[in-house]
Order: structure tokens, then sequence, then C-alpha cells
């Protein structure tokens, strides 16, 4: 398959959602793993936010490769999504989606809001926009004994608002539900889903997209109900 028609035929498409698919469920994992440690309190975490800024020659362009893999994602999504609804019969359409999971009818609709909690989880934490953390204090202030960027200070004081850790709540939830289906249809796109090992690939999908919800959304509300109140960092 040539590059013209891997961008232009329906499988070249779905190539393209798959494996950018799965370069970006990779991160989500490694993201995780990496934002869990404010569990093992300020110093390991700042020590980490240390090494990923002191490493800008791999860190932006890990960025840029990001949203170029978001952006072919969220473009093969959409065209695929208009392609199936221009070539499929109305009837055909209603019994498909009678059948059809909760999660696969809103793959579209829930990676579109996913994406664009994104950008807003870009400007709360990486840009650190004032006017986006509804706390009035500006991030890129905040350093720790070490004079490093004090992250865990950082997440403290944003997490302490319940709009911000409602709207994490819920986007983590849409980003469970995309996963849910998504991992699986990530398999059968790549021709590595058959009869035999299908209900595992299923169920894997089902538990690692639970892990990471309940990974992501752990962090939020423990800050919410009092984890980290007590660090010196936060009154500077």
């Amino acid at each position: 398959m040539s590059i013209t028609n891997v961008f232009t035929s329906s499988i070249g498409k779905k190539y393209i959602m798959a494996l950018t698919g799965m370069a970006l469920f990779l991160f989500v994992v490694l993201h995780l793993l990496g934002n869990l440690q404010v569990f093992l309190g300020p110093e390991v975490l700042n020590r980490y936010g240390a090494f990923l800024q002191g490493n800008v020659e791999l860190l932006w362009p890990a960025r840029i490769v990001l949203l170029i893999l978001v952006g072919l994602h969220i473009w093969s999504a959409i065209k695929l999504s208009a392609e199936n609804k221009a070539a499929r019969p109305q009837p055909y359409a209603q019994q498909e989606l009678a059948a059809a999971s909760y999660a696969s009818r809103t793959m579209l609709m829930s990676g579109l809001i996913i994406a664009a909690f994104i950008v807003y989880h870009l400007l709360h934490f990486t840009v650190q926009v004032t006017a986006v953390n509804l706390t009035g204090k500006d991030f890129t202030k905040l350093m720790d004994a070490k004079q490093q960027h004090d992250v865990f200070a950082m997440m403290v004081t944003g997490f302490k608002q319940p709009v911000v850790v409602g709207a994490y709540v819920v986007a983590m939830f849409l980003l469970f539900l995309h996963l849910s289906h998504g991992v699986g249809a990530m398999f059968q796109s790549l021709g590595w889903k058959n009869p035999a090992h299908g209900p595992l690939i299923a169920r894997f999908a089902e538990i690692i997209s639970w892990f990471i919800f309940l990974g992501y959304i752990s962090i939020p509300i423990a800050i919410l109900l009092g984890y980290g109140s007590s660090y010196e960092g936060l009154t500077k």
C-alpha cells in the first residue's frame, strides 16, 4: 500500500487510527505512572518533573509528535465516521445501532471531548496559564527548596478546586469509555483479533480502562479530600 493509499483508502485510515491509538494508549499509561508519583511525596515528584524539564531537546520533539498523533487520530476518526454514514443504508444503521455498545456508539463524541480536555489540561499544568486554574496563583513561580519547579505544590493547589476536579473526573470517565471499546477495535483493525482470543482482548481492554480511570481520578480526589494539604510549599 502506497503512502497516498494510506491516506485515501478506508483500510489505510483504519491503520492510521489504530496505530496512532496504540501510541496514544501507551502514552496515557506512561503518563499515569508518572503522575502517580505524587503519592510518593513532593521530593520524588519534583525530581521527576525536573528530569523532564531538564531534557528539553527530547521533551519538545515528544510533545510535537504527540500532537501530530492526536491530530491524525482525530482526522482518521472523522473521515471514517463520515464514510461509514455515507455508505450505510438507514435501516441497517438502525439495526447496528441497537446491537452496538454505548461506548462504541459514542467513540467520536467522547474522542472530541477528550481532545478539548487535553487542550485545557495543557493550559492548566503544562503552559500554566493562570486564568484557567481558578486559583489566581501563577504556577510558574512555584519553586521547592532545591529551586526546582514545585510540581507537587502545583498539583495540590490546582486540584483544591472542586470544579477542576469535576472536569477531570468527567474527562477520565469519557476516556474510560473510549478505551474500553477502542483498545479492542485497535487490535481488530490491525488484524490481531480473532474468535479464539477475542474475549481475552475484550477483557484486557475493560480491565486496563478501569485501571487508567481509577488511577487518574485517584489523584484529584485524594487532593480534594486533603492529601498534601500540610505541605509547606503551599505557603510560598
